[in-house]
């Protein structure tokens, strides 16, 4: 029997007695549950109630006991839904989709609410980092103003050294401790541009999850208007930006480059943080795969898939790859001065981002760099000339990774 046809006295006896047997077993009070003018008798064509008889209420007590609570269960089920009750509900409580879009905009605000508690946070903890950076900018002033007295010194002292011709004890023994204490004062400043370098990374940090949370919550935004797509020049300003602005690692005397330092690849239980730029390689529109530059949205540990998106807007998607079509990009720059073995050499197949594109094609490395601010000078695959290879191009050490040949089958 429908749940329609159940209120239908038309259809037969049984139904008639329902409101009564419903009202005795889930204890619904059928007078407040329903509109007045639907007791007694309806104008309605088929449509009659009568008063209920009292040897009818008595059965329905003792049926109240035997049905059992899944019996009633499922009444109680049959009066929220049924027309006349939904009719009722419209007019004096929300619907579904009522509660729903408050639950959603409850979630959204709650959301909203965390976002800028965690803005604010982050705001303040970015102030304070900036003061203390300021501090450690004005004591390495003053420790370099310090040790120049030092170093006049030195000089001063190799410069009569050179007038008498000599080397006398006195001297020697003197320029030792002179450098002695040069060697101190140079660690002292270091140790302090340690400190800055740390600062500097941990704002950074913050200003890359505040990024990140911005993002997040940009999706479950909807007051604002939708963002308009950057602007193709736009968006290479700022992948040069994040060339340029590429920590140079510098370690202490005798320390190794770590992982993920120029052309070292990361530990084989490396897992990008969400974020992250990485090279990944995905299928093209015409079934061609191609490596692109992407931010690392998620990982899942389970399936040990990434979800990365397309860093271009114009071609802006969402990708599920595995660790094997992922290459993330160097954190820090090598030093060809302390660290060369941490660069690619002459002649070393790698992947590089084409200038002015966010792909990443295979290359030779020409040149490597030289200083620690220089590019590497690469040449591209091509078969519009006649060796293979482009002219020389130059790119960052932050888009030139290992590359990795595709499996042939």
């Amino acid at each position: 029997m429908k749940r329609e046809q159940l209120w239908d006295v038309g259809e037969s006896t049984e139904n008639t007695q329902a409101p009564w047997f419903v009202e005795s077993c889930t204890g619904v009070n059928l007078k407040t549950t329903f509109p007045k003018r639907q007791r007694g008798t309806s104008q309605r064509k088929g449509r009659a109630c009568a008063r209920k008889p009292s040897a009818l209420n008595q059965a329905h007590k003792r049926q109240k006991s035997v049905c059992g609570s899944r019996r009633a269960a499922n009444l109680r089920t049959q009066v929220r839904y049924h027309p006349q009750t939904l009719k009722k509900r419209s007019r004096d409580a929300p619907t579904v989709a009522v509660a729903i879009s408050s639950a959603t905009r409850l979630f959204r605000l709650r959301f909203g609410t965390l976002y800028a508690m965690a803005l604010v946070s982050a705001d303040s903890r970015i102030a304070e980092l900036l003061t203390e950076l300021h501090q450690l900018i004005k004591q390495t002033q003053e420790e370099r103003s310090r040790s120049e007295h030092n170093l006049v010194n030195i000089q001063k002292t190799h410069e009569r050294m050179q007038t008498e011709n000599k080397i006398s004890p006195y001297y020697r023994t003197k320029l030792r401790g002179l450098y002695t204490t040069a060697k101190a004062d140079a660690e002292a400043e270091c140790n302090i541009l340690r400190k800055a370098l740390d600062k500097i990374a941990e704002i950074k940090s913050l200003l890359e999850e505040r990024r990140i949370a911005a993002k997040i919550a940009g999706l479950y935004n909807d007051s604002e208007p939708p963002r308009k797509t950057m602007r193709r020049g736009v968006l290479m300003t700022l992948l040069q930006q994040s060339a340029m602005t590429l920590p140079l690692w510098i370690g202490k005397p005798g320390d190794k480059p770590p992982p993920l330092c120029g052309a070292i690849p990361a530990s084989g239980d490396y897992v990008a943080k969400p974020g992250d730029k990485v090279a990944a390689r995905v299928k093209a529109v015409d079934g061609d795969e191609q490596w692109i530059l992407a931010e690392v949205v998620s990982y899942s540990h389970a399936t040990n898939k990434y979800e990365v998106d397309d860093i271009d807007e114009e071609g802006k998607e969402r990708h599920t790859l595995s660790r094997r079509r992922i290459i993330p990009l160097p954190q820090w720059k090598a030093n060809p001065e302390t660290d060369p073995e941490a660069l690619f050499q002459k002649e070393q197949l790698v992947l590089a981002l084409y200038p002015q594109t966010t792909c990443f094609y295979r290359a030779l490395i020409h040149t490597p760099p030289q200083r620690p601010q220089d590019d590497y000078s690469v040449l591209f695959e091509d078969t519009s000339y006649a060796d293979g290879y482009s002219p020389p191009l130059n790119v960052a050490q932050r888009y030139v990774v290992a590359c990795k040949e595709p499996k042939k089958k």
